[in-house]
């Protein structure tokens, strides 16, 4: 015998109730990624917004799912669960607090990046894509990890200083920086070493993502093949 669909009469709500929390999720979802610059939302913040009023453990889950296929099939967003990485510090203390970190996720449109570009993107933040592209990519070439000495020796190449508090695009610079470690483009991580404590940054769920794409790998080819034609001349 087949299992009975499961709807929201199954865990003892109206259809109304439920479409109610699917939406307070959504609405919650699209105004939490704007009003954070598309930072992960904390899977347990959606969680609240069902378990307040209906205590029972297996809703969220349900609720969740309805949401996102929503947000896709409406919206056109794809919601990714981040898959946390590990720092590559043996550090102890770095990694029993990354061992504890919670579900999280992002939401990314589902448009062809040339039509994205023309109707949705938004021209005004372009300094900072271009910003985080530059920073993954300084990271990228340095093997996945730099010091923070060395990854601000590169930013001073293009003008940047972590002492600059008003900076024509950014205001304050170690923010921008800090902004791409809070949406999970980078990470930081402290190590213990013969000359002390040294900060180290690496690329995190979103930035490895980033260098998986094609048209990273192209740029980046391209950067390099000028570099290189330049060291020939």
């Amino acid at each position: 015998m087949e299992n009975a669909e499961v709807t929201f009469s199954t865990f003892g709500i109206s259809p109304e109730e439920g479409d109610k929390l699917v939406a307070e999720v959504i609405r919650y979802v699209l105004f939490k990624s704007h009003q954070n610059s598309g930072c992960p939302i904390k899977r347990d913040e959606l969680t609240q917004l069902v378990t307040k009023n209906y205590p029972n453990r297996s809703l969220p889950a349900f609720v969740l799912n309805k949401a996102f296929d929503k947000l896709s099939t409406i919206f056109g967003y794809d919601v990714k669960e981040l898959q946390r990485v590990r720092p590559s510090s043996t550090n102890q203390a770095r990694a029993s607090q990354s061992s504890g970190d919670v579900k999280s996720y992002i939401i990314t449109s589902q448009l062809e990046p040339q039509v994205y570009k023309k109707h949705i993107e938004d021209e005004t933040k372009s300094h900072l894509t271009g910003f985080a592209f530059v920073a993954i990519g300084i990271i990228h070439l340095a093997g996945g990890k730099i010091t923070e000495e060395t990854l601000w020796h590169h930013l001073g190449r293009l003008g940047m200083s972590p002492d600059d508090e008003r900076h024509t695009d950014f205001g304050s610079t170690k923010q921008a920086v800090e902004t791409l470690v809070q949406q999970r483009y980078l990470q930081k991580d402290k190590s213990n070493g013969p000359e002390g404590l040294t900060l180290y940054y690496e690329l995190a769920e979103r930035g490895l993502n980033a260098t998986n794409s094609s048209s990273f790998k192209d740029c980046i080819s391209q950067i390099v093949n000028v570099a290189t034609a330049a060291e020939l001349d």
